[in-house]
């Protein structure tokens, strides 16, 4: 049951005692959104092996380093090539734990048929070593992910996926080739595909930062005004996400759904009640990548 903040300002005001107030603050926090059966692992489900490695040389980004974990089928056999799937932050992604447990949810809708044999591709934002052995090292995600552009897609498409090509067939049909991200992570799928339609023909956005941090905010703008893309968009977001100094990310995440609208993008937008997490996109996960691969058959 959802507590009326007029009454959690009262109880926390009026002296209640502080396992109470305590247990109050527990509900107000929550999110009301689980995991389904498909994402989690099933007795009788093929499964497919993930491999993790680092990436340390790059033209691009120069300095950087970054693990990134390598996602492949039990169904791969490499005599067709694979579907796509790259994600930003992609720790997050590939853990058993976390919101999104991909490898769980890919195995459960390739062996459903709901989804093609796909290679996973999951990378971390780039770090820059520190000097001195004390020190920690620089971030660069904010620099890869906010910005507005085609670095972070030359990255990915120059040095990245012919470097995963040399041990992995992979198609070079945008149609089968999905970029997702959430929040910065989320901005920077949808600028690959902007920028380059013809290497990523889907994306999908959970509580994308489409604000300004370094400019994102202009994206309905832009898209109401470009010629339109042959892509595909799903767009998550919540009602209780961030507002701060960079913009309104609900605002802003309603503000790109309206322009895709508006352009005539294949789009479909998940506005929920949750904060900045990935709870919701992950409790949604399988049907999201059903929803973008609907009609891989009719691709082929």
């Amino acid at each position: 049951m959802k507590i009326p903040r007029m009454l959690i300002a009262w109880l926390l005001a009026s002296g209640v005692v502080a396992s109470a107030s305590a247990q109050v603050q527990v509900q107000v926090q929550e999110e009301p959104y689980k995991k389904g059966p498909d994402s989690t692992r099933k007795a009788d489900v093929p499964q497919g092996t993930v491999t993790k490695a680092k990436w340390t040389e790059s033209k691009v980004f120069p300095g950087t380093v970054r693990d990134y974990w390598i996602y492949v089928p039990k169904q791969y056999d490499g005599s067709q090539p694979a579907a796509l799937f790259v994600a930003q932050d992609g720790g997050g992604f590939v853990t058993e734990d976390g919101a999104f447990n991909a490898p769980a949810v890919f195995d459960n809708l390739i062996h459903e048929g709901a989804m093609p044999v796909t290679i996973g591709l999951f990378l971390n934002p780039g770090n820059i070593p520190p000097v001195e052995e004390t020190s920690k090292p620089r971030s660069n995600r904010s620099f890869e992910y906010d910005s507005l552009g085609d670095l972070y897609a030359k990255f990915l498409i120059e040095e990245v996926l012919p470097e995963i090509g040399k041990s992995y067939k992979i198609t070079s049909d945008p149609r089968q080739r999905v970029i997702c991200g959430n929040s910065s992570g989320g901005i920077c799928a949808f600028t690959v595909a902007w920028e380059r339609p013809d290497s990523f023909g889907n994306v999908i956005s959970h509580i994308g930062s489409f604000t300004n941090i370094r400019g994102g905010h202009v994206y309905p703008a832009l898209i109401r005004k470009a010629e339109k893309k042959p892509i595909r968009v799903f767009l998550q977001d919540g009602s209780n996400d961030l507002d701060n100094l960079h913009g309104n990310w609900p605002l802003a995440n309603q503000q790109m759904a309206a322009a895709l609208k508006f352009a005539g993008y294949d789009y479909q937008f998940v506005y929920g009640e949750g904060k900045h997490s990935g709870r919701h996109g992950g409790a949604i996960f399988p049907d999201t990548m059903r929803w973008i691969f609907r009609d891989w058959k009719e691709a082929k």
